[in-house]
This record gives C-alpha cells, sequence and structure tokens, in this order.
C-alpha cells in the first residue's frame, strides 16, 4: 500500500475557496476546481463527512447523494485544525504552518484546535504566548476577498468566535454565532442575501464527534447524517436566485482498534524527546531519529508509514514547499498509520485513547473528501 499524497494545487481542500473566489474577481485566486460562476457562494463543511463514508452510506443523505461527484482531498494530516489552516489559507500545509493537532513551537506542545498547551491537566490558554496571527501570519482567503470588495460572512458555532485556531486561519470576514441547526441555516440565507457579491462560510462539527465517540457507520452516526443531509438541502432551499452552495468536509475517518499505547510502551519511548499529533499520525521528536526509527518500525512491523522529516517534505506530504519557519514544527520523524493502527496515550490522551474512530493519515478513507456543487 502506498500513501495517499494529497493534490495540492490540483485537487485539494485548499483549492476550494480560491476557486470559488476566482469567480467573485478576487485578484490572485485561480479556479483549479472548476467552481467559478456565481457572484454569491456558500460553502458548508461538514467535519468528519469522507467521500467513501458518504458513498456507502447514500440511503441516508439522498440530497448530498444527489450531487456527487469525484472526490478531492484533504491535506496532511487530515486532521481538522490543518484542514481548517487549508481551507482558510488556501495553501498547504507546509505554507500556513499548522501541521497537525498538536505540535511543538516556541517550546510549548501546541493543540491547535484548543490553542492550549496539548496534555495539561487544566486548560492553559496559550493566546498569549503564542499569538494565533504570528504563528499563521499569512493572509487568508477571506481578507483577500474583503479586500477585493466582497462581502464576507462566517457562520460558526458561537464558542469559536475569537478562538486561537479562528484567529490564525478564519480572520477577516464578519463572525456569525450560532447555536445548532435552525440559526444556521437562518444565518446562511441572510448572508447570502446581504450583497451582490458573497462568500459565506459555514461549518458543523457533530457529524465527526459521533464518530469518534461511536465510530463512523454506527447508528448514531448514520442517525446524524441523516439531519446533516436535511441540513445541506434546507441551505440550498435557501439560497438566492443563481447563489451556489458546495459541501465539502475536513478528512474522513476509520475504526481504529489496533491500538499500541506509547504512554506504556518502553519501545516506542525511549529516545523519545516528545510526541505530537494524534492517534493516527504521530510527529515524533528525538535526537535520534535513526535508532528511534529503527525501534518503531520493529514494535509496529509495517503498521505505519514512517518517514524522517526531510523525507516526509521531499514526498511532497505537506506540500510542494514547506517554509522555513514551520520545519521545526514537523517531528524528527514522521508516522502515519496504516489499517486499522492508533497510536494511543493513556495517560496524556485519555479522553482521545477512547475514541473509536480517528483520522489523520494518508489512507484514502482519511484523504478522501466531497465537494458537491449545486446553484439555487
Amino acid at each position: 500500500m502506498d500513501p495517499l499524497v494529497p493534490r495540492y494545487g490540483a485537487g485539494s481542500l485548499a483549492d476550494v475557496v480560491p476557486s470559488l473566489l476566482a469567480g467573485l474577481g478576487v485578484p490572485g485566486m485561480v479556479d483549479v476546481l472548476g467552481l467559478a460562476g456565481p457572484s454569491r457562494v456558500c460553502v458548508l463543511l461538514v467535519d468528519g463527512l469522507g467521500w467513501r463514508l458518504l458513498r456507502e452510506h447514500e440511503e441516508d443523505a439522498p440530497f448530498l447523494a444527489s450531487l456527487a461527484g469525484p472526490p478531492i482531498t484533504a491535506g496532511f494530516p487530515s486532521t481538522t485544525a490543518t484542514s481548517l489552516a487549508a481551507l482558510g489559507t488556501g495553501v498547504p500545509t507546509g505554507e500556513h504552518g499548522l501541521v497537525g493537532y498538536s505540535f511543538a513551537e516556541g517550546g510549548e506542545m501546541v493543540n491547535a484546535l484548543r490553542w492550549s498547551r496539548h496534555g495539561a491537566a487544566a486548560h492553559v490558554d496559550l493566546r498569549d504566548v503564542l499569538v494565533p496571527e504570528e504563528v499563521q501570519p499569512r493572509r487568508t482567503v477571506f481578507e483577500a476577498a474583503t479586500d477585493a470588495g466582497v462581502a464576507v460572512r462566517l457562520v460558526l458555532p458561537r464558542d469559536q468566535k475569537g478562538s486561537g485556531l479562528t484567529r490564525a486561519v478564519l480572520r477577516g470576514g464578519r463572525i456569525q454565532g450560532v447555536l445548532g441547526f435552525g440559526d444556521l441555516v437562518a444565518r446562511v440565507a441572510e448572508a447570502m442575501r446581504s450583497a451582490d457579491r458573497v462568500l459565506c462560510y459555514a461549518y458543523h462539527a457533530d457529524l465527526d464527534a459521533l464518530g469518534h465517540v461511536y465510530g463512523p457507520g454506527s447508528e448514531a452516526w448514520r442517525w446524524q447524517l441523516r439531519f446533516v443531509d436535511r441540513l445541506a438541502a434546507a441551505v440550498a432551499d435557501g439560497l438566492p436566485a443563481g447563489g451556489s452552495l458546495v459541501v465539502t468536509a475536513d478528512h474522513g475517518m476509520v475504526v481504529a482498534d489496533d491500538r499500541v499505547d506509547f504512554d506504556t510502551d518502553d519501545v516506542l519511548r525511549e529516545g523519545v524527546r516528545a510526541l505530537g499529533g494524534e492517534a493516527r499520525v504521530r510527529h515524533v521528536y528525538t535526537s535520534e531519529a535513526e535508532p528511534v526509527r529503527d525501534r518503531w518500525e520493529s514494535r509496529l512491523g509495517g503498521r505505519a508509514w514512517i518517514a524522517s522529516r526531510a523525507e516526509a517534505v521531499a514526498a511532497g506530504w505537506f506540500g510542494p514547499r514547506v517554509d522555513d519557519h514551520v520545519l521545526p514544527r514537523i517531528g524528527d520523524l514522521v508516522v502515519a498509520a496504516k489499517g486499522s493502527l492508533a497510536v494511543v496515550r493513556s495517560t496524556a490522551e485519555p479522553g482521545l485513547g477512547t475514541f473509536v474512530g480517528h483520522h489523520g493519515s494518508l489512507t484514502e478513507e482519511e484523504q478522501h473528501i466531497p465537494v458537491l456543487h449545486t446553484i439555487g
């Protein structure tokens, strides 16, 4: 099995918003995906809606299935923080620099979703220590659109307004905080009629949450998919004439029940200074890369792709280029799981270790995501 390297610049999540903005006349934007056209567009990102999962459960999502087209790739790692950074900046991982769920930066191991100290017993807010706009200094696609006169609206859960991740990768638009399906649909409809040229971004998280807890394809997950399908249909029904809806995702998901516990495994821990990432993709920080690699390869027995930082960069896992300030955030070794492997941490990440569903790696199930398009 070969890793599915994301198609950066030719069919990845980072190409979605630039493709749409090309049709809105925003300078420097290129329509890689053939989405340009309507002057009022909404991107609805459903967290965890993998392309293969959607194909396998079409009966639960008839509206979304009716829009089906070929998949695009999420980016690496295929995890929410990294993917939202790709969508919000329009560039691959090596350029926006959010290289995983957790990574080393400025003497801290930062949890990029919460912008807090990863593994700490109590929440330690790092927004003052690691200023989000400095950790990710690139101008976002939302800032570029606003500068070009496009009305940019972000319809997000209320608790994401002002978060470190939002400041880092979604800055540049007017945020509408929502509590549930009802106000998400209402706020999108309102946004789409707010100007002649509109880019609206909306986000829904609960499908991913149920996939983690119960597993993708479980009864609870399938019920949530049915609700998501109705949500997307309702948003489409509320489009103004000629308005466009694009539904996409940040990653797929697999059931990962082949568990290896780093925190209790002396072989894996030996020589490792720090461990970042998450269960399906790990950043291994060490000054003894070769002996550590040998031990991990022996212990995992071919159940993961293990690459040095230089090898992963050369293979294009993080994109065609990696900026100098981003390189140290990548582990000295990068471990991407195959099959159903999960490298969990029972002590440092006790909650994550109980998850049934995981994502992050370079398998088709995790990388392939939909980009579904309809016009009102």
